[in-house]
């Protein structure tokens, strides 16, 4: 694993351009599986998770060819049902293939998940929403099979337990296909990367309508053709940069964002103090130079969208401490998504954990340290501090950053960040 050498503090200024949406590629490329035809997709960010999705296209039987963001997917002959443990074990999102090719191939087997360790994230919503389509699922030896049904017919109605995004995504997918049946799926996420979704499988016939509300609609359909599609920017990568700049007290254009996805972000900062500007049109925010002296803390409920995104959790917290006064983080989608916390204390960061609970005594000055990336937004956050820090910082463990942020080094060293890359 690599790590991070950053010398701060440092103020970082000038102009960021915001990648495609990491949250949205990946569903969309295991949809992708269901085209009769070509796909080509733009603005693909260069991840980790997305090369990962790439080698289980290429393994189900796809042609995946991938350059300048855009990725060209060529239908398979015959595909693959079988994903193998090793390229599903990489991340999360990987286990989304499994309806649709058990919806194009009658039956499919893959590997439980793996991803961030950032607390329980359990198939269990995934597995109990096929088998409400009629699915026949089994779970044994670290493997799940599902067979599709021999008829589908009829309305089937889904109350998902949890507005869990990934079950959304999944369900709603697998179900298009589903020709002769109707699926209403009730308590749904609302997150615009489910409406991207929509989006693009209407862009190739389906019958979808009420991504964005609590409740969406699929009218099974019996083929999908191929599409030209264009993938949203990534809102956590923009949230991310607008609280770095921030944080650092320097100034700076964020591009490509759409504002009203970050509107939980934004109605904190301005509690907080902070001035910025939306330029809507041109989909930009404009940060002048804020006094971290000058603001004050708050408190912050992490909820499913459109509350503030337990993605930018860690983020946040490492400027708030920055920042005068008590603040309070109350986590309710990972509650133990708090592995960050003692790293940053070692930076001088002052917070206690009680329970799902985090209590910030702000005002500090961070002071470099060696310490230790837990997972993709936990790296981020450990980015800002060393950033902000007096001294030279390591971060060790750095890998995860790159499966959620495209050109990182890049996109801060132009902003002036001194960071060094070395891969062990």
């Amino acid at each position: 694993m690599g790590k991070f050498i950053i010398e701060g503090p440092i103020r970082l200024n000038g102009e960021v351009e915001i990648s495609g949406a990491k949250n949205s590629a990946l569903p969309i490329m295991a949809a992708s599986i269901l085209s009769s035809g070509d796909v080509s997709l733009k603005n693909v960010p260069d991840l980790g998770d997305v090369r990962t999705m790439i080698d289980i296209l290429n393994s189900a039987g796809f042609k995946v060819s991938f350059e300048n963001n855009i990725l060209s997917i060529k239908k398979a002959d015959k595909l693959n049902s079988n994903v193998p443990y090793e390229l599903v074990s990489k991340m999360r999102a990987s286990f989304n293939v499994l309806g649709p090719l058990t919806v194009v191939n009658g039956e499919a087997t893959v590997a439980l998940p793996g991803g961030c360790s950032i607390g329980v994230r359990p198939v269990d919503f995934h597995i109990e929403g096929l088998k409400k389509l009629g699915f026949e699922v089994e779970q044994q030896h670290g493997f799940v099979t599902a067979r599709k049904p021999k008829k589908l017919s009829g309305d089937v109605n889904i109350y998902l337990k949890y507005p869990s995004v990934g079950t959304t995504e999944h369900l709603m997918t697998t179900a298009t296909l589903m020709k002769g049946c109707r699926v209403t799926l009730n308590n749904v996420a609302l997150e615009p990367e489910i409406i991207d979704l929509q989006n693009f499988l209407n862009s190739m016939g389906a019958k979808i309508i009420g991504a964005g509300t609590s409740t969406i609609i699929i009218e099974g359909v019996e083929k999908l053709s191929g599409t030209d599609y264009s993938i949203i920017p990534d809102r956590i990568e923009a949230g991310t940069f607008i609280i770095a700049i921030l944080a650092s007290e320097g100034t700076g254009k964020v591009k490509n964002v759409i504002p009203s996805h970050l509107d939980a972000l934004f109605e904190k900062l301005r509690e907080i103090g902070t001035k910025f500007d939306i330029l809507e049109p041109l989909r930009e925010v404009h940060i002048p130079r804020n006094n971290l002296r000058e603001l004050s803390g708050t408190d912050i409920d992490i909820e499913p969208y459109p509350g503030f995104p337990t993605d930018l959790q860690p983020q946040m917290m490492a400027f708030l401490s920055l920042v005068n006064g008590k603040s309070v983080i109350v986590e309710n989608v990972f509650k133990s998504r708090f592995l960050h916390v003692d790293e940053l204390k070692r930076m001088g960061a002052r917070i206690d954990i009680k329970g799902n609970t985090a209590i910030i005594d702000g005002g500090v000055k961070y002071t470099s340290a060696p310490v230790q990336a837990t997972d993709i937004r936990a790296s981020a956050a450990l980015l800002i501090a060393a950033i902000c820090a007096d001294g030279v910082s390591i971060i060790n463990n750095i890998e995860h950053i790159f499966r959620g942020y495209e050109n990182v080094i890049e996109k801060f060293k132009k902003l002036g960040a001194k960071i060094e890359y070395i891969k062990e």
